[in-house]
């Protein structure tokens, strides 16, 4: 060891030296007698030990003492000296003199220095232990208060008590920890009543484990809380105590909710492609059937029996469109339409959808400029936008369709008002954002108004929505007006005329009811007609039977090859050979690969049998110019 010795005398130095050598010990040392000579010698090694005169001349112990704490109050300091007062030494003793020995029983200096050596190494272990215990609680303090997961421990046991809380809780709950720790049962208090009792048992058992429950904020607003927690228990195998931590998994539950629901419309867009094609060909023969039936009866009682058939099917290939085109899987077919004309055919529709407690009115402004859009897609947004008001008017109420000329001149507009319960402010901030919905659990998607948000920024329109708590909601929406004129529709009785005599049509359509109706049509137009139910029969009539056609009219999709394959096969010996294809639902490439050939125009089922003729004369007049 090394000693600092205060003393005067050299000699004095010399003989504690010795006896401490003499007690076994290996000691080096320095002496210093100022207080300038001490602090340098401190400066210089720290002493394991210093032994201090209590009577020198020019230097009190009581200084020295102060001086050698001020640099280190764990370094033991012993008084050794001739005489001193019991009334000093007990006032160095309280001072911070470790023990005090006289010179002429020195034989007592070497045990009182072994003694303060090992208590002066417990001391420093204790000091090291105590601030690393300070640093870690530091550091877990630090991470507590600044942790996005609230980290808890709740007492059961004597008595229920919260023990310790992070700050993280106030985000959630909107309350401070002191109030859970004021009021145990405050945490069951914020969290869903459905959820309540699952929380307690949890915490009450010996495996609490991880858990997933709604938590009310105090503002109103619900958090998804995930708790992953464990259970403490004393000596004798009861549970005492539960820790853990909640975190806010609201933000993945909202992604994985928008992931399932992505599914869902995959699934929901393989379906209606799989079930269009034989849909629309079932209402292509309702609606041809129709047509025939109606020619035929024009001056019947019954025509407008037939012509509400023809409505029917023309609506249920509208509705069809409507689910490929929120599945993503039929392109937009936009046109000049007149809005109130739309509103009109929709108010229908809709009066028998709400139900006989909701009064439903129409005010469409005279006159309105044209918009060019996709009729189902415009549908789609009154529809939406009518089934939310619907939804807030559980005991019935009043809606309202107005249509109207925006200032300026530029946009026309569609307004849809309820007198339904409304919203809050933060519920219309987010009424147009995918999969937001305040409908429950299971009771709606949350995609009706994004839809709508969708469709009509995508023409350039814009849509906003203004409501009020109590006071129902209106949705506004504006659209660009259009330089074209609306397409006039055929008059009923109407019939487009097209000569077909001496041309020879090759009809192929794997659905027979289909392909009869299309002969049938073409046959009572002057058409020769040679029908085959699939593209292999098709070649066979052409390549080995060596049939000269004017047109080929083929359906898109069939099984074993699709029609844009049949034509591309045909036009190899026959390059400049008409085709008009017919389907019930294509998008993007058919089946083979096959792009629609842009000289071969598309006629989409189910399809009016004037628009059959039509196409087909406009096809062979265009192949005749050519």
């Amino acid at each position: 060891m090394h000693l600092l010795i205060i003393d005067d005398s050299d000699d004095d130095a010399v003989l504690i030296v010795r006896q401490l050598i003499k007690a076994g010990l290996q000691v080096s040392h320095v002496r210093a007698d100022t207080p300038s000579g001490v602090a340098e010698e401190l400066a210089r090694r720290a002493p394991d030990m210093v032994i201090c005169d209590y009577n020198m001349p020019v230097f009190r112990a009581e200084e020295a003492l102060d001086q050698v704490r001020e640099h280190d109050a764990d370094i033991p300091f012993v008084l050794v000296s001739g005489q001193v007062g019991e009334e000093a030494a007990a006032a160095m003793m309280r001072a911070g003199v470790r023990d005090f020995v006289l010179k002429d029983r020195l034989a007592r200096l070497a045990p009182a220095v072994q003694r303060e050596l090992h208590e002066a190494a417990e001391r420093r272990q204790r000091r090291r232990a105590e601030a690393a215990l300070r640093e870690s609680e530091e550091r877990f303090r630090l991470i507590a208060e600044h942790a996005q997961d609230v980290i808890f421990r709740y007492r059961l046991a004597p008595d229920p008590a919260m023990e310790y809380l992070s700050p993280a809780i106030e985000e959630i709950t909107g309350r401070r920890p002191d109030e859970f720790y004021a009021d145990p049962e405050l945490i069951f208090r914020t969290v869903d009543t459905e959820d309540r009792a699952t929380l307690e048992a949890s915490w009450r058992s010996h495996e609490p484990g991880t858990l997933i429950i709604h938590v009310r904020h105090q503002a109103g607003r619900a958090t998804w809380v995930e708790q992953r927690a464990s259970s403490i228990c004393d000596d004798a195998g009861r549970v005492v105590a539960v820790e853990g931590i909640l975190r806010d998994i609201t933000e993945r539950t909202r992604l994985e909710q928008q992931l399932r629901q992505a599914e869902r419309l995959d699934s929901l867009g393989r379906l209606a492609g799989g079930i269009a094609h034989d849909f629309n060909n079932i209402l292509a023969i309702i609606s041809g059937y129709a047509d025939i039936l109606g020619e035929e009866l024009a001056e019947h009682p019954c025509r407008p029996d037939v012509q509400a058939i023809e409505q029917a099917a023309a609506r249920g290939s509208g509705l069809t469109r409507q689910l490929l085109i929120f599945s993503r899987l039929e392109p937009s077919r936009p046109e000049t339409l007149d809005l109130n004309t739309v509103a009109a055919d929709m108010q229908r529709l809709l009066a028998r959808t709400l139900g006989e407690d909701i009064e439903l009115t129409t005010m469409l402004a005279p006159d309105l400029p044209p918009i060019t859009m996709d009729r189902s897609k415009l549908e789609q947004v009154l529809m939406n936008a009518v089934m939310n008001s619907r939804a807030a008017m559980p005991s019935g109420g009043r809606l309202a369709i107005a249509t109207g000329v925006e200032p300026g001149g530029d946009f026309v507009g569609l307004s849809i008002t309820d007198t339904g319960v409304g919203m809050a402010p933060e519920v219309a901030a987010r009424a147009f954002e995918p999969f937001f919905t305040t409908k429950g659990r299971g009771k709606g998607t949350g995609l009706g108004l994004a839809t709508a948000y969708g469709v009509v920024t995508d023409v350039g329109g814009t849509i906003t929505l203004e409501s009020q708590p109590g006071q129902g909601t209106t949705v506004r929406v504006r659209l660009p007006v259009s330089s074209e004129a609306p397409a006039v529709p055929v008059a009923a009785g109407s019939r487009v005329s097209s000569d077909g005599a001496g041309r020879r049509i090759l009809v192929v359509e794997d659905e027979d009811g289909v392909r009869d109706i299309v002969c049938r049509i073409l046959t009572k137009a002057g058409f020769e007609v040679h029908a085959a139910g699939d593209p292999q029969e098709a070649l066979k009539l052409v390549l080995d039977r060596d049939l000269q056609v004017d047109a080929l009219l083929s359906d898109v999709i069939m099984p074993g090859m699709s029609g844009t394959q049949l034509a591309v096969e045909l036009r190899r010996s026959r390059p400049d050979l008409p085709v008009l294809f017919m389907s019930g639902y294509t998008s993007g490439p058919a089946p083979g690969g096959q792009e629609l050939p842009p000289d071969a125009p598309l006629l989409h089922k189910p399809f009016q049998n004037d628009q059959l003729l039509q196409a087909m004369s406009q096809l062979l007049d265009r192949s005749r110019d050519a």
